[in-house]
């Protein structure tokens, strides 16, 4: 008995591009209209979105029923939470600020069951979205059915990138361009499409084929998730539910006048 329903790291792990959508809004039904539209994963953004946990527990249920793969973004240090939405059902978690060998290390083990991490037992309603009857058909397979994201942020991060993607459990370099420009650039430059980010670009996807590991991007538009899914990046995040809804107000005005 498997998780077939789970498909997100099956597909990555295959080769396949998969687009995601990003929501920062607390609603639910926000997040599964946009999986309706066609998105193959939406992010739930706990970090700087304004999600609570119920709001969360929810948004992974119906993504799920959408068709789509939910994946949660926690906040800052927060890896009590890591454990709690996998239980829940997201097929992967990305961790902000992964900077240095310890810290993925400490991902890890809350992301991880034995032997790679020390993730604690209790995964009733993932099991239950799953389509298994019992946890005990889940856990076996929840190493390689849900997916680690270590968001890589900042100079740190590219300094110790082989030790990072070296860890075993780190699964996908999650790549935050507009924080990386910032810390690149000592906080003079705020331009996620700087050489300078493009050039650290280049060395995660370098990293990735090394240690063979998924690499991610954070994108704002279609125009550049086309073109880094093109360099080889493979889960590529392409705007967020506020870009939408702003850009969908703007287009209707200007039509109006």
């Amino acid at each position: 008995m498997t998780t077939e329903t789970f498909t997100l790291a099956r597909r990555l792990r295959a080769g396949d591009t998969v687009f995601s959508a990003w929501c920062g809004l607390p609603e639910p039904l926000v997040c599964e209209a946009i999986a309706r539209e066609g998105f193959e994963a939406v992010v739930v953004d706990m970090q700087h979105g304004m999600w609570d946990e119920p709001a969360a527990m929810q948004a992974v249920a119906q993504i799920h029923l959408a068709g789509a793969a939910p994946v949660v973004r926690v906040p800052l240090w927060h890896n009590s939470l890591v454990s709690r939405m996998l239980d829940w059902g997201a097929e992967g978690i990305i961790a902000p600020m992964i900077n240095s060998e310890a810290e993925a290390r400490a991902f890890v083990q809350v992301a991880k069951y034995p032997p790679v991490g020390e993730r604690s037992i209790g995964a009733h309603r993932a099991a239950m979205i799953a389509r298994v009857p019992d946890q005990k058909f889940y856990i076996p397979e929840a190493n390689t059915t849900t997916l680690s994201f270590a968001m890589i942020e900042t100079q740190s991060a590219i300094d110790n990138l082989d030790t990072i993607a070296a860890m075993p459990g780190i699964d996908v370099l999650f790549v935050g361009p507009a924080d990386l420009s910032f810390s690149l650039s000592n906080g003079a430059t705020l331009d996620p499409h700087s050489a300078a980010v493009d050039a650290a670009l280049e060395k995660v996807l370098a990293a990735c084929d090394r240690h063979k590991k998924i690499p991610g991007l954070f994108c704002r538009d279609a125009e550049r998730a086309m073109n880094k899914a093109k360099s080889g990046f493979r889960f590529l995040t392409v705007g967020s539910d506020i870009i939408f809804l702003r850009a969908g107000a703007a287009a209707q005005l200007k039509a109006l006048k």
